[in-house]
């Protein structure tokens, strides 16, 4: 592989127009990519993430609520760490101002490794254990609790060691599903948070707030993928009432802070961004005018729609064939890096773009052809019947859209090895420049992680 801090001289017609935008970006740098040996037959497969284009997602989302609020309004945008789980990435999020939302030991260790303050991190989990609490509430991260159960531990540890942690309790507005049920979590049986419309329960939330005059924030997070902004907004209302009921009824406003979640929906289906993070916002300011007036500091846990937009798969086609007469493309991308696609792809489907063995983008007319991966299992498609140019032999499919949940996301079938993952600058000349954001995965990685170390554990049993 060459030297990574190389640069190209390629200049594509789209950067003689003039254009420097996102997709002018990618295609100089899966061209930059192949020129650079970052993919090629021995490497056949690597993501590709967009700098720039993070940069400028997380300038978007902070300009968003900049223009819905007053001035000093405290806004802390938390990333969901497991939507990208690298720690460079963390980084350029926490120096574009971007803090994070953790859900696990695993997800709070790589945020503090990326150098995220703890005033900068939410901690979020349905099963906290009391190891994780106490290392939260140690270091005065804010943490939402789930249910009662665990409002009761966090009782008891607060009361042995006071903590600066801001503490609140999640709530599950319960208003319905979206059009993907295994990210919808304010329907009637989510597993998150206490519900709010079953017999009994606002009434103990109110009161849980009282006995408790510590407890200063309200979270909701009503689901991801596949919803609609009216059904985002319709769960940020029903928090925001229920926060302002409990400051009534405590004669002061007890809860500051309103942690709204994320779930942006991302379009996949095609270059245009919608919605954005200001449409979100537009449509709070207009339903939910009290939450932006001020009086609340604001908590938002956006993922995907800060970064699925700024990564691609690029994948080396190695063979060609047809069956039934459709032509099939087998690649080195399929389930390892897609597992949501491949498993459901109606819910998740992904755009490809065809590029030639030199990195160029691939003309000629559409042909219907199954874009496959290398797993043993005859569901290892990323796209059925795709209408594509040709893809031919030594050709590369780039997968779009993969920043988020997708190349740093690895799932072990076949024992396939993680691809490199690699950061780009593109200049407005031409130039792209490559950092390293994850080695890929050697052989010795893999047998050491299957137990390489100790192969004769069960011989003597």
């Amino acid at each position: 592989m060459s030297d990574q801090g190389a640069e190209t001289t390629y200049v594509s017609e789209a950067d003689r127009a003039g254009a420097v935008g996102p997709a002018a970006r990618r295609d100089r740098a899966v061209r930059a990519a192949v020129e650079q040996g970052l993919v090629d037959p021995a490497s056949p497969i690597a993501g590709l993430l967009d700098v720039t284009g993070v940069r400028a997602a997380a300038a978007s989302l902070r300009a968003a609520f900049e223009a819905v609020t007053p001035p000093g309004t405290p806004v802390l945008h938390a990333f969901a760490v497991k939507a990208s789980p690298l720690v460079p990435v963390l980084r350029l999020l926490r120096d574009a101002g971007i803090g994070a939302e953790v859900a696990s030991p695993g997800e709070l260790a790589l945020a503090r490794a990326a150098g995220v303050p703890p005033t900068h991190t939410v901690l979020d989990s349905p099963a906290k254990t009391p190891a994780e609490l106490r290392e939260a509430l140690a270091l005065g991260i804010a943490v939402n609790a789930d249910n009662p159960q665990e409002l009761a531990r966090i009782d008891a540890m607060t009361r042995s060691a006071p903590t600066r942690s801001p503490v609140g309790l999640r709530v599950n507005p319960q208003i319905g599903g979206g059009s993907i049920g295994a990210l919808s979590t304010a329907t009637a049986t989510s597993k998150f948070g206490v519900a709010l419309r079953d017999e009994g329960a606002r009434e103990w939330i109110v009161q849980a707030y009282l006995d408790r005059p510590w407890l200063t924030r309200l979270h909701a997070h009503s689901g991801s993928q596949g919803m609609p902004l009216e059904m985002m907004v319709r769960g940020v209302a029903a928090t925001y009432e229920l926060a302002e009921e409990i400051n009534e009824r405590a004669g002061r406003q007890q809860i500051d802070t309103i942690d709204i979640g994320g779930g942006l929906p991302v379009n996949f289906g095609s270059d245009e961004e919608t919605p954005t993070h200001a449409q979100y916002t537009r449509r709070l300011k207009s339903r939910v005018p009290g939450l932006l007036d001020g009086r609340y500091g604001l908590v938002t846990e956006f993922g995907r729609s800060l970064l699925a937009r700024h990564g691609t798969i690029l994948a080396r086609v190695e063979y060609t064939k047809t069956a039934g007469d459709r032509p099939i493309a087998v690649t080195h991308a399929g389930v390892q890096v897609a597992a949501r696609t491949v498993y459901a792809p109606a819910s998740w489907p992904l755009r490809i773009a065809a590029f030639d063995a030199k990195g160029l983008p691939k003309s000629g007319p559409p042909v219907g052809q199954d874009v496959a991966g290398p797993a043993c299992f005859a569901g290892d498609l990323l796209a059925e019947n795709r209408p594509l140019p040709l893809l031919e032999q030594g050709d590369y499919a780039a997968v779009l859209d993969t920043g988020a949940y997708y190349f740093a996301h690895h799932y072990s079938y076949n024992s396939l090895a993680r691809p490199g993952i690699y950061g780009f600058a593109a200049g407005t000349g031409g130039e792209v420049t490559f950092a390293t954001v994850r080695e890929p995965q050697t052989l010795e990685e893999i047998v050491a992680e299957s137990g390489g170390g100790q192969r004769d554990a069960l011989r003597d049993l």
